[in-house]
């Protein structure tokens, strides 16, 4: 099977597409420049149809690459016949191609083989023929100095049957499938444990069939195996499945039928069943891990897109009590300009130099908004703003601002080398206070684990999480399109075609030049080649540049089409951008050409209409309910403004401003029955919740947007 067969085989696209997409890839380009740039290459996929055809490459490589291994280790056993090499070779399932090499496998000494060693292969056969008549004669032909009666002659090749049927591919594939369609998953504490295990108390004698069981569910109790506090296994009516595999075997007058149930059983209790449910368990992890994945890049990517302020003059607020709360001042380009502490809570109460202190660094600095950090003395903090500001009249407003891994970052190696004279207290304010200029351009520094926007992220397979997690990172920020003359390596080193190294390059020679007012000055920066080129320009912006176009996503290799367009209405290209009512005038399907069809055109023309345009939109304030501080001034029936902090499949979880975050259930979400939280909520909106009910010994709150 070729290549582009097989995958579109597993995904379900166009050849034509497939075999396009392929080509630009192995040529160097990109999941984001093929998304943007070659739409009519791939029929206007989205970066996840690309990214998964490229995926499904992967696995067609590495398909053919552990058939070699397998082909190779037969051949070595001198046990590779015509017809077993076509079989494996026109495998294209990697179950299969397993159970099919499951008889060749180097493994240590079972007692199928001692059983062989002593040369009861032959009374194993005798058995599989099913056709003598005097059994027990024939078992005592097999006798010797090694077999030295009857009853371990027929037990030694009992042995030998039993392996014969766990390794039967039919047979397995078979048990799989009813493992897989009607198995249930169970658990049960382990009885010397179950006074640590009270996280898992819901697991301590549980079942549920395993098709129906959620991901998260799946991932609870496999990491209550991992720390020893559950048993888990797979029940799928054992003694029917081996009468019946069993029944299959048995020829019509058999006489040798009880020797053939008793090594179907011993075969599946011991070797099949124990294989095949490590198996299906770990596949059903797989899917877990892929879901699990699939919502935390999913969060990610909205955290990642949240609307950012802008470029504005900020004064950054780390809360806390007794230590005080760090104040920073940022520029409008976030660099750091000033610190001070200041002790307006508890113990030290200095509430009115505080607020002093405050206004004198929003005066003397020029401060046009307040980011407050979101974890301890958050709400304290805010209030305590609020009312200076009011009180003052002073013309400015204060955000609050999550600060998910922000210690992360204040002790990296990154912050490190962005304040090396900074204290870590200082470096967390001043990542608040950056993250409501540009969350994007701050959340790339920290690692996408320790921002807190998944569960159980530390117990799927984590080279598929870094991987799933950098290629949000990746697509986000091509998505959003980044100032080439503001923008850190950190950040740069996401967009397409750069890395690490030519994202130091371009801010080195940045500071070499002074700034880049024009997109072909990005050919000057050392190590910069071509196909680097190609990649990335279209993903730097260049604000208040000479050309007009660099500060939009029009690609540099289609100037000559708007130059073109320009000439045609008789004004200059900067004449043209920006302005809706001469864009309207232009008919597209005159501009398409050999290589940029209509998709190219139109996306040229939104462009056009929008230079500089951010997606993300702009931030909005926020204030949490002023009586609400702990969970006892809660009561059911209350409405309360809360945030969406967190999203799983089975809801989301929503600050309300205190302590404990309230669960907001998939079911509790729309008066009409949804399937996926996202269809209703997104990370960070702003809503207004019901509360529907307390646990306050489990500090647990359910929440409603249901209008009864």
């Amino acid at each position: 099977m070729q290549k582009s067969n097989y995958i579109s085989s597993r995904t379900g696209l166009s050849l034509s597409a497939i075999n396009n997409i392929l080509k630009l890839s192995n040529e160097g380009a990109t999941v984001p420049f093929i998304a943007r740039y070659r739409k009519e290459s791939t029929g206007n996929m989205d970066e996840v149809g690309i990214s998964n055809i490229i995926a499904a490459a992967a696995e067609y490589d590495q398909l053919l690459e552990r058939k070699n291994t397998i082909l190779k280790a037969i051949e070595e056993q001198s046990l590779l016949t015509p017809d077993l090499r076509k079989t494996i070779e026109d495998c294209y399932d990697s179950t299969r191609l397993e159970d099919l090499y499951l008889p060749y496998k180097k493994r240590k000494k079972t007692l199928g083989d001692r059983a062989k060693e002593k040369g009861l292969e032959g009374l194993a056969k005798i058995i599989m023929a099913q056709r003598t008549y005097n059994f027990e004669n024939e078992a005592e032909k097999f006798i010797s100095a090694d077999v030295p009666d009857i009853d371990e002659a027929i037990e030694g090749a009992c042995h030998i049957v039993a392996e014969w049927v766990n390794e039967n591919i039919q047979t397995r594939e078979y048990l799989r499938n009813q493992l897989v369609k009607y198995g249930k998953i169970t658990s049960k504490v382990v009885a010397s444990k179950k006074a640590e295990a009270g996280t898992y108390n819901d697991y301590f004698d549980f079942s549920e069939s395993l098709q129906r069981s959620p991901s998260h569910r799946i991932l609870a109790m496999l990491r209550g195996r991992e720390e020893g506090f559950l048993r888990i296994g797979i029940d799928a009516s054992q003694d029917n499945l081996i009468q019946r595999v069993a029944e299959r075997m048995i020829k019509p007058g058999s006489t040798t039928a009880e020797y053939i149930h008793k090594s179907v059983k011993d075969g599946l209790q011991r070797l099949t069943f124990p294989s095949l449910e490590n198996e299906v368990i770990n596949h059903y992890k797989s899917l877990a891990d892929k879901e699990a994945i699939d919502v935390f890049c999913d969060n990610l990517r909205q955290l990642l897109l949240t609307p950012p302020l802008g470029s504005k003059r900020i004064l950054g607020i780390d809360p806390g009590f007794r230590t005080g709360c760090k104040v920073v001042v940022l520029s409008e380009n976030g660099e750091f300009e000033h610190y001070e502490t200041i002790f307006p809570h508890p113990p030290q109460n200095e509430t009115y130099k505080s607020g002093q202190q405050v206004l004198h660094l929003c005066e003397k600095f020029g401060v046009e908004a307040i980011a407050i950090g979101n974890g301890t003395a958050s709400r304290e903090t805010k209030d305590f703003v609020d009312k200076l500001i009011a009180s003052s009249q002073y013309p400015i407003d204060a955000y609050v601002v999550s600060e998910s891994g922000a210690s992360i970052y204040s002790a990296s190696q990154i912050a490190r080398e962005e304040f090396p004279q900074l204290d870590v207290t200082v470096r967390g304010a001043i990542s608040i206070g950056r993250r409501l200029m540009d969350p994007l351009a701050e959340l790339v520094k920290i690692d996408p684990k320790s921002i807190g926007v998944g569960q159980y992220q530390h117990d799927v397979d984590q080279n598929l999480l870094r991987q799933g997690l950098d290629q949000t990172v990746e697509f986000a920020v091509n998505n959003v399109g980044i100032d080439i003359n503001t923008a850190s390596p950190h950040l740069l080193r996401f967009v397409s075609g750069l890395g690490p190294g030519l994202a130091q390059n371009i801010v080195d020679h940045r500071k070499k030049i002074g700034s880049y007012s024009d997109r072909s000055q990005i050919k000057e920066v050392p190590r910069l080649g071509p196909k680097a080129f190609e990649q990335c320009a279209g993903f730097l912006r260049i604000r208040q540049g000479k050309n007009s176009l660099d500060n939009t996503g029009v690609h540099p290799e289609t100037y000559g089409i708007v130059k073109q367009m320009a000439a045609d209405l008789g004004v200059k290209t900067d004449d043209l951008v920006s302005n809706t009512a001469l864009i309207e005038k232009l008919v597209p399907s005159k501009y398409t050409t050999e290589h940029f069809g209509m998709e190219t055109i139109q996306d040229i023309l939104k462009e056009l209409k929008k230079p500089g345009h951010d997606p993300r939109g702009k931030a909005k304030t926020f204030s949490f309910d002023k009586n609400i501080r702990t969970i006892d001034d809660l009561a059911v029936g209350m409405s309360l403004p809360g945030l969406v902090g967190n999203i799983t499949k089975f809801g989301a979880f929503v600050d309300i401003g205190i302590k404990e975050n309230g669960l907001l259930h998939i079911s509790e979400m729309s008066d009409t029955f949804i399937n996926d939280p996202n269809k209703i909520v997104k990370l960070g909106q702003q809503l207004m919740v019901k509360i529907i009910g307390i646990d306050k010994e489990r500090g647990r709150i359910n929440l409603s947007l249901k209008s009864k």
